[in-house]
């Protein structure tokens, strides 16, 4: 016999207690594992040696620690949590704490009813996974998660014998296929509020577009292939070098970093007062056709909406987003009050390609675009003041030198050695001057390189230019009718102010590497060992299975997570209500609480009969004798129901009636009884009614 067969036989003949237990810290591995990715490594290592200790102690049949090493367990536990989170309260230290007890109450599991506190607790961990993420898949992995733990529940409450695990699983399964339309039922109709897990991160560690930025920073963006958004347009989208989203606008320059106007806090930004003077200046000249279409932004963690350059609203406008309200800075950023931690879902959006804003600035506003830092970059300012200084320039007025100098500069950009990477190296190890290094030395970079060189040279050319953030481009191919923009199309440009014409985009990025900007080709990071192999034997393959994920899920979230209360009211209409609100709601899910309980009832009722024919039979003739006002009982054999209608009536009279109960015991009860059909059992049922008739019109 080999290893692995003695290891099967020996899972098959496990004692209960060791079987019922490795099924459960199954379970919980189950419920723990969708936490894994934003836990402590210190709590994943101590949860897996905690559940395998006990796994050990089952399977060896050993005795389980003492209290005392619990307590001295939970305060380890607790101190690393507090070192870990610098709280013990909160979201994330309370799921590392959840967790931690969840794995040390299994090792105290003597009794029911500490495996009745593992059970609720590993539900209630099941709901946490939604504080992270609600994609389809977690919600396939909930299913699972609540699956085994109703099976190891089931498996408790059959104290008696040793019932399989098939007979348990298929019990939750059931309970779970029943709780399923109430579930969904809920989900329908149930009044939307913000969800509990909009409520903002203790801790944002993950890439996306920043309210700052700094060199080397957007590498990590650019690594991640992860959908940012979805749009679908009224009509054929436009040409991918057109798509530019507009997210934080950055203007403030220290020497290494880039930051927005004002407070970095969006929400006191949003708050700030603007005058209808400001609003006319800054407000955005559209022209062209204008864009219509829908979108779906995934969390951003960041206080900035992107929306498709330009949206035609003034500076002060608002914008309601799934109860979010949005207002329009003077620099057209939509700021929300807090940052965007859940799905938002636009419709009805508008954007105009071709645009102009700030026409009307005046020199004071321009002034924080024109800024430098003292004593930065001296090599920089001195190509600046080198280049205004050819004679090219001379006698040109402003707004010509302006598009004559971004057109001078654009054009060094194409013809000298720079070159687009995403591994550029690490800038500023020699030196404070990091626009001299990447300007004059190395000439290597991606977008946001490109842009801060370009803004501090126009700025030292006496232009103002500031730097925008936000995503460019899109796939080349539609899923489900929509137009996929990824975190690896995060982006950074600049914008110039040009006299007459306002500010102006420009994208110095399009200058060194122009399928960037025109096919959205971004560049890939190299790939591990597995998933290049795969990518190599069959890359359309790998495509295809993840563009066949992705609709998937974009339908999961368009029908189910962006459903709203705006979709609720639309049901009301097509079920009747000509105009449905809140009241009409609660009558419609009172109804149907109703029409539940009635259904629970008669199932109730329906499951409180005998539902095989013996049972139905005993229970008719059991019905008749009682109609005789005999003490006839339900655990009582025709033979004994036989003898008390003798003792009652007498022997010659209850001989027919006698006579048909004796047979009834040997059709069921004789070694060599047959199946009776459903015509004989209504025949005799048929002949014992007219002997008890007999017998009542007798008495």
């Amino acid at each position: 016999m080999s290893a692995l067969q003695a290891w099967r036989q020996r899972l098959t003949h496990l004692p209960r207690e060791t079987r019922d237990t490795l099924f459960l810290l199954f379970a919980i591995a189950c419920t723990v594992l969708p936490h894994a990715d934003h836990l402590p490594a210190w709590c994943s290592a101590m949860t897996v040696a905690m559940l395998g200790w006990r796994g050990w102690l089952a399977w060896r049949g050993q005795t389980l620690p003492g209290r005392w090493s619990l307590g001295l367990m939970l305060a380890l536990v607790a101190g690393l949590t507090l070192l870990s989170h610098r709280t013990l309260l909160g979201r994330e230290a309370g799921i590392t704490m959840l967790v931690m007890l969840m794995a040390m109450k299994t090792l105290e599991l003597r009794a029911r009813r500490d495996a009745f506190v593992v059970f609720f607790l590993g539900f209630f961990l099941v709901l946490t996974q939604y504080l992270y993420s609600q994609s389809l898949l977690t919600a396939l992995w909930t299913l699972l998660s609540v699956w085994a733990l109703l099976t190891a529940l089931v498996l408790a409450q059959m104290p008696v014998g040793q019932p399989s695990l098939r007979l348990a699983a298929g019990q939750a399964a059931r309970t779970t296929a029943i709780g399923l339309p109430v579930l969904a039922l809920l989900f329908v109709l149930f009044p939307r509020i913000a969800p509990l897990w909009g409520v903002p991160s203790d801790s944002v560690g993950r890439t996306g577009l920043s309210s700052e930025m700094e060199f080397g920073a957007m590498a990590e963006i650019a690594n991640d292939d992860s959908i940012a958004m979805r749009l679908r347009f009224e009509g054929p989208p436009p040409p991918a070098a057109a798509l530019y989203f507009r997210g934080p606008v950055l203007t403030r320059f220290d020497g290494r970093r880039w930051r927005a106007l004002g407070s970095p806090q969006a929400a006191i930004a949003a708050a700030a007062p603007i005058t209808p003077a400001q609003a006319q200046a800054a407000a955005p000249q559209v022209e062209g056709t204008a864009l219509r279409y829908e979108l779906t932004l995934e969390p951003l963690r960041l206080s900035v909406l992107p929306l498709l350059e330009m949206s035609p609203q003034a500076p002060g406008s608002e914008l309601l987003a799934d109860g979010l309200t949005l207002r329009r800075s003077l620099d057209l950023q939509w700021l929300a009050p807090r940052p965007i931690t859940e799905r938002l879902r636009l419709s009805k959006q508008v954007a105009y390609l071709e645009h102009r804003s700030g026409v009307d600035a005046s020199p004071l506003d321009l002034q924080p675009e024109l800024a430098l830092p003292q004593g930065r970059n001296p090599g920089t300012l001195a190509w600046a003041a080198a280049l205004r200084s050819q004679p090219r320039f001379d006698g040109l007025e402003n707004g010509p030198l302006a598009e004559a100098l971004v057109a001078a500069v654009l054009q060094h950009l194409r013809q000298e050695e720079f070159i687009y990477t995403l591994t550029p190296g690490r800038y500023g190890e020699t030196g404070e001057h990091l626009i001299d290094e990447f300007w004059l030395e190395r000439r290597l970079g991606f977008c946001e390189h490109f842009s801060a060189g370009f803004v501090v040279v126009m700025r030292a050319l006496g232009v103002p230019a500031r730097i925008v953030t936000g995503f460019q481009g899109a796939d080349p191919e539609l899923q489900d009718g929509y137009l996929v923009v990824r975190n690896a199309q995060a982006h950074a440009w600049a914008e110039v102010w040009i006299e007459g014409r306002g500010w102006q985009r420009v994208d110095p990025t399009a200058a060194v590497a122009p399928e960037r900007v025109d096919l959205s080709r971004v560049l890939s990071p190299p790939q591990g060992a597995l998933a290049g192999a795969f990518t190599q034997m069959n890359p359309a393959l790998w495509r295809s299975l993840r563009r066949g994920w992705e609709t998937l899920n974009n339908r999961w979230q368009q029908t189910v997570l962006n459903y709203s209360r705006s979709d609720q009211f639309d049901l009301l209409k097509r079920l009747g209500w000509s105009s449905p609100d809140w009241q009409a709601l609660g009558q419609l899910s009172a109804a149907l609480i109703a029409l539940l309980a009635g259904v629970g009832a008669g199932w109730a009722a329906w499951q409180a009969r005998p539902h095989d024919a013996w049972s139905r039979q005993r229970a008719a003739v059991l019905r008749e004798l009682k109609q005789l006002g005999l003490p006839a009982q339900a655990h009582q054999g025709p033979r004994q129901w036989a003898a008390l209608l003798e003792q009652r009536f007498g022997h010659a009279p209850a001989a027919p009636a006698s006579a048909l109960l004796y047979r009834l015991e040997q059709q069921r009860y004789a070694q060599r009884a047959e199946p009776q059909s459903w015509h004989t059992r209504q025949r005799w049922m048929r002949d014992f009614r007219a002997t008890v008739r007999t017998l009542r019109s007798d008495v």
